[in-house]
């Protein structure tokens, strides 16, 4: 920080702007550190923006050349209330069947006496029995709302409840739902575990619908959603599901009943060539947008100089041997032949302009006449864009992400050496301004001890001529 300097009072010069002046010269140097830190940082960006573009190709390549990618299928269903989808697996098939019904979950309404039982002080633990195990809830208090929150609270137990007014004296009616399938199907009892164990725990809700729980409704019974094969025939075959999502009847392909459909349902599973088709497109949508980055950061530019002459400048990625030998194995892992034959034959081709083009309608057309041949071509081209890729953005030794690297540290070093001297001219400036000062002090002095010789010199007495 600079000391506050008050322009030459004695001399008459003005001392900050001299001193502004001498330093602008001082700080020629770091002015051209600057300059190497700004063009270094704005190389990082343009490395680091391309890096970014050349992982996203290298990623979208290796996907394209891993078979498994390219086994995609698609399924419809002849019913609207069934929803279906292809996973990985899915072959290509149809089947037909009929839906017999479809899960639920058990929905019981407890008594509005075994109800008001509950909302006591304190409040009786409650027992649930499902699948074989017991889990006992004890609500914080004996009001409706403790009771169902902490229902709804114990996973365990698999219930949601909700206590229902019923009738105008003020008496409500617990009602409890489970999780749909046979195997949820729950009871419930007023109790700990060791009372319903000893046969003592009041029997509130009976998964039987037993009339020994007397006053339960029973509004919905749990039960598994079942469907049928071939029905009718000697091979009729079922399938039970205790949700209603079915993932085992057809390989690969899982199905929601969303309702139970009057007809049989028939599902049809197909290969997806759509998604083989936008799965290749994005490939070379990809690659263009790296090769369209590399063309924008080198392409020459041209300005007026102060003379009137025209200057060309390179882009700022223009000379960078890294690029450009991306650039052409890019393009030459995209155009090669594969085996003898041209790319071009299933859609890939670069136009006379340099630009990479991909005809969908003439892959389509390749993929339905020979698909093997097909995904061999496009795979093994595939392969080759993920290697030069991966050359140049592989995190440790890819050429990219080594310069980057490397102009990083550049950038650091010249930002060190930035604030080297922002500490030196510090200095310096803090100099000039004593140097200065001192003048002005000199000055000052001088100018008083010839004030003083002036009025001694005029107080001696003048010698008569007479």
């Amino acid at each position: 920080m600079s000391s506050l300097a008050v322009d030459g009072l004695i001399s008459g010069l003005n001392t900050t702007d001299l001193i502004n002046n001498l330093m602008a010269l001082e700080a020629a140097p770091q002015r051209l550190l600057k300059s190497k830190s700004s063009a270094a940082s704005g190389l990082v960006s343009a490395l680091q923006a391309l890096n970014t573009k050349v992982a996203s190709l290298a990623s979208a390549a290796k996907s394209t050349s891993d078979a498994k990618s390219w086994d995609l299928h698609k399924v419809s269903s002849s019913s609207t209330v069934v929803t279906a989808t292809a996973n990985a697996g899915a072959v290509p098939s149809s089947l037909t069947f009929a839906v017999d019904r479809l899960a639920n979950g058990q929905v019981s309404l407890v008594s509005a006496a075994d109800t008001a039982a509950l909302a006591v002080e304190p409040a009786p633990a409650i027992t649930v029995v499902r699948g074989g195990r017991m889990v006992t809830i004890t609500p914080a208090k004996g009001s409706y709302a403790d009771i169902t929150a902490a229902i709804n609270a114990a996973k365990d137990a698999g219930l949601s409840a909700v206590a229902v007014p019923v009738g105008t004296d003020g008496s409500f009616r617990l009602q409890l739902s489970g999780v749909s399938g046979a195997g949820n199907a729950f009871d419930v009892y007023i109790g700990d575990e060791a009372a319903v164990k000893a046969g003592t725990a009041k029997h509130i809700v009976n998964s039987a619908d037993d009339p020994a729980a007397a006053g339960t409704t029973t509004i919905t019974k749990a039960q598994d959603a079942q469907l049928t094969l071939w029905k009718g025939t000697g091979a009729e075959a079922t399938f039970t599901s205790t949700s209603n999502t079915f993932t085992d009847v057809l390989p690969g392909v899982s199905f929601t009943l969303n309702e139970k459909p009057a007809d049989p349902v028939t599902l049809t599973v197909k290969d997806d060539t759509d998604a083989v088709t936008n799965m290749v497109a994005g490939l070379i949508n990809n690659a263009t947008v790296v090769l369209s980055e590399i063309t924008s950061r080198t392409a020459s530019t041209t300005k007026m100089g102060a003379d009137g002459r025209e200057i060309i400048a390179g882009g700022i990625l223009s000379g960078n041997s890294a690029v450009r030998t991306l650039s052409g194995s890019v393009r030459s892992a995209i155009s090669a032949p594969v085996n003898g034959r041209s790319p071009s034959e299933v859609g890939i081709d670069i136009d006379r302009t340099g630009a990479l083009k991909f005809n969908k309608e003439k892959f389509a057309t390749a993929l339905a006449d020979d698909p093997e041949a097909t995904q061999a071509m496009v795979t093994a081209l595939a392969k080759r864009v993920a290697d030069a890729a991966k050359a140049a953005s592989d995190p440790i030794e890819g050429a990219l992400s080594l310069q980057i690297t490397s102009q990083e540290d550049v950038v650091k070093d010249l930002n060190k050496r930035i604030e080297d001297w922002d500490r030196r001219l510090e200095v310096r400036r803090t100099g000039l301004e004593r140097t200065y000062s001192a003048l002005e002090v000199a000055l000052s002095k001088l100018q008083s001890q010839s004030s003083w010789l002036a009025g001694q010199l005029a107080s001696l007495p003048r010698m008569s001529s007479d």
